[in-house]
């Protein structure tokens, strides 16, 4: 089943004499429960496709179908947000923790906006899955930056997405955690999550089960 697909996907900036397309006629399918990595030098468009992607953005022009429901440059801000909460968890290389919260209220976070009752138990059956159940207090200054990002994966997991869209997850990682932070990954694709990756690095893009590499705002 696919769950991602774009035809002739264009995203433009600027206007008149500084107009330029940073995605230029995207064609893309992702089936369901596949892990992915897309790879390309800085401004390839490959975090404006992940952009995109996760309704962070719209298209300029082209289509992109998310579980078979058509996003385009009219859908309501409201409608992306409700997309973005229940469809899609987000990983990113800087961890986007509050700093002065916990490690708890950090994973916490997304269920308070989906009215997720036992939020709470929730959250530390996550933590326990990454392996943070010993530092549910500890907010992010005293975390290292493996486990910073282990607590952004528990996060991005709590309204149960569909999708876990990562960008540059191990850019701020020395190898060890980078290497456990994409063995995370594939275990939780193993359970049935589709996984994206964004990053310029082949070693993590060779962890995923396919490749696409983009240059000038194509896929090649």
């Amino acid at each position: 089943m696919n769950i991602i697909e774009t035809k002739k996907l264009v995203k433009t900036y600027g206007n008149n004499e500084n107009k330029f397309n940073a995605l230029n006629g995207v064609d893309l399918v992702i089936h369901a429960d596949e892990f992915i990595a897309i790879m390309g030098p800085s401004g390839s468009g490959k975090s404006t496709l992940m952009h995109i992607l996760g309704c962070l953005d719209k298209p300029t022009s082209g289509t992109y179908f998310l579980e078979g429901k058509e996003v385009t440059e009219n859908t309501s801000a409201s409608s992306l947000a409700y997309i973005r909460r229940d469809k899609i968890g987000f990983i990113f290389q800087t961890f986007n923790l509050l700093p002065r919260t916990s490690a708890l209220a950090n994973v916490m976070l997304p269920a308070i906006y989906s009215g997720i009752k036992n939020r709470k138990e929730k959250a530390l059956e996550l933590l326990k899955k990454v392996g943070l159940e010993k530092k549910i207090k500890n907010k992010p200054s005293e975390l290292s930056g493996g486990e910073q990002q282990r607590v952004a994966i528990a996060r991005s997991l709590m309204n149960d997405p569909l999708i876990i869209l990562a960008d540059e997850p191990t850019g701020n990682l020395d190898s060890k955690s980078g290497s456990d932070i994409m063995k995370l990954l594939r275990e939780l694709n193993e359970e049935g999550k589709t996984i994206v990756v964004v990053t310029h690095d082949k070693v993590i893009a060779d962890e995923a089960d396919r490749i696409i590499n983009m240059k000038d705002g194509k896929i090649v």
